[in-house]
């Protein structure tokens, strides 16, 4: 273990997302299967603990899981939409693409949050997050409609930021 100190809670959370991920595998709920996911995911957490201090652990409270459900309405929005937009542009290849790379700032400090936001519009076809540096993301976008840092916020990260807002705020 490194000099680093590692709080208990810190530990205790990175057993249970190990653990999750090793039931998601397993989906056993024999006893042996849980000992071992149990065993095995105690030392792989006792060895990688030091290394996952992106994602604090947050204090889930009820509106927490509303803003959860909020956030993937709001991703399942904008991914049916991006879906419908480039299947057109496949199917009429006459319709203009314009593919550029554009950037603009995020307010979000939390970097668990930033990671979430980049995935999500990685996720978004037509959009791909090429780099995060700072508070500043780096998006390939199949079809750049503006030059505006403001529009381009809007248009591909403001629907899910809001929601990240809420959920980790605007602090470190």
């Amino acid at each position: 273990m490194s000099a680093k100190t590692i709080s208990p809670s810190r530990y205790f959370y990175t057993f249970f997302i190990v653990f999750l991920i090793w039931y998601a595998f397993t989906t056993s709920l024999q006893p042996a299967e849980i000992i071992t996911g149990i065993v095995l995911s105690l030392v792989v957490a006792y060895i990688t603990v030091v290394n996952f201090d992106c994602c604090d652990p947050i204090l889930i409270t009820p509106s927490h899981i509303i803003y959860f459900i909020q956030y993937f309405l709001v991703f399942l929005v904008a991914l049916v939409k991006a879906n419908f937009d480039v299947a057109k542009r496949v199917i009429n290849p006459k319709l203009p693409i314009n593919p550029g790379i554009v950037s603009f700032e995020t307010k979000l400090k939390n970097n668990f949050a930033k990671m979430v936001l980049a995935n999500s519009i990685t996720l978004t076809p037509g959009t791909l997050t090429i780099d995060v540096v700072d508070d500043k993301f780096y998006i390939h976008w199949i079809d750049v409609t503006t030059e505006n840092k403001d529009e381009i916020y809007k248009e591909i990260a403001e629907p899910f930021e809001k929601v990240l807002l809420k959920i980790y705020g605007s602090s470190k």
